[in-house]
């Protein structure tokens, strides 16, 4: 019996993470207690996810645990150790604007529970490859050092950059504002590497821009795309923040992130960090992603500018995934921004 532990099993990427591993044959350990709930109040929550898991997949178990906790998390790896194939870390506290009021609840699970699992894994399943869900924010304010020039609708780097197909792991994560999200994140993506590298484990960084996909419930704190279409068909007012609303987000499908997962499975390596997101396939400023979301819905978006910038926010960030590509040729990307869209559409519609 193959099992892929994954926590935040009911959030975007561990419930496509938990769809994808179990039409693989795997047997899903799904640790989630629904903290999104509290981040973010009723549009946080998460339950439905649940319900939907437990309902579609014959062999989800959801476990109602908190990262933090290490003696409960513990004995699931004291049980299951000699099953346990894969180990995805999706859970995490995910907003800038949270973690600022409550920077120690957010470093704890960000930090403290990726170092936990990191322990556990160490112990007890030292050969089973250790995926983490890390984050572009990572890179703190670095890229709004870029030459950038303003268009119509977005913020572009000049032609001649060597960052011009997109940022990637060379960017530097020093001498910068972070955000307390992005602190939490740093943190626990490079005690993930030194994990890696210096005891042995098989892990692996993702640096996600922007993750979309049919089970984000999107919130007006995290879920840009989510967030702005469910806005849109309820005719909310929208509210741009800072940078005139023209900054440049990519956009990657959790279904494409999670074939990145498979390919690391299938050959892993150690202490590895890969950018990943939508790159030059699929990326939008927010003002490009209002324009789309009027033009297939017809329905007019009330938008109110706010000047004052976020701190940490990115005004263009484009990943590059050359590296990953490199190492793993057969992926290939499937959903462009308008193809994301569109399947919000339909699914906040029905």
């Amino acid at each position: 019996m193959n099992i892929a532990l994954i926590t935040g099993s009911c959030g975007l990427v561990g419930s496509e993470a938990s769809i994808f591993f179990a039409r693989k044959g795997f047997k899903i350990l799904g640790i989630d207690n629904n903290k999104r709930k509290f981040f973010f109040g009723k549009d946080g929550d998460i339950s439905w996810v649940k319900k939907k898991l437990k309902k579609d997949l014959k062999d989800y178990n959801h476990l109602n645990l908190d990262i933090r906790n290490f003696n409960l998390i513990k004995k699931v790896f004291l049980k299951h150790k000699k099953n346990i194939k894969i180990i995805i870390h999706a859970a995490a506290q995910p907003s800038h604007d949270w973690a600022k009021n409550k920077p120690f609840i957010d470093f704890d699970i960000n930090a403290k529970g990726t170092l936990n699992l990191l322990e556990l894994t160490k112990l007890y399943c030292p050969k089973v490859p250790f995926i983490f869900m890390s984050t572009n924010k990572v890179y703190g304010d670095n890229p709004n050092y870029l030459p950038l020039n303003e268009k119509k609708t977005r913020w572009e780097i000049k032609n001649s950059h060597k960052f011009k197909l997109g940022i990637d792991e060379t960017m530097s994560i020093d001498n910068c504002t972070h955000s307390f999200f992005g602190a939490s994140k740093a943190y626990a993506d490079i005690i993930v590497q030194e994990y890696g590298k210096n005891i042995g484990l098989k892990t692996a960084c993702f640096r996600a821009g922007c993750i979309t996909g049919p089970n984000h419930s999107g919130a007006k704190l995290h879920g840009f795309l989510s967030y702005l279409v469910k806005a849109s068909l309820q005719k909310k007012e929208y509210y741009l923040i800072g940078y005139k609303g023209k900054q440049v987000r990519d956009n990657i499908h959790s279904e494409d992130l999670i074939r990145c997962f498979w390919e690391f499975y299938k050959k892993p390596g150690y202490g590895e960090v890969y950018n990943t997101g939508g790159g030059r396939f699929s990326n939008c400023s927010i003002v490009e992603a209002l324009d789309i979301v009027e033009k297939i819905t017809k329905i007019k978006i009330k938008r109110k500018l706010l000047k004052q910038n976020r701190i940490g926010d990115h005004i263009w960030y484009i990943s590059s995934m050359k590296k990953f590509r490199k190492d793993y040729p057969n992926w290939k990307q499937k959903y462009s921004t308008i193809k994301i869209i569109k399947e919000l559409i339909l699914k906040f519609s029905s």
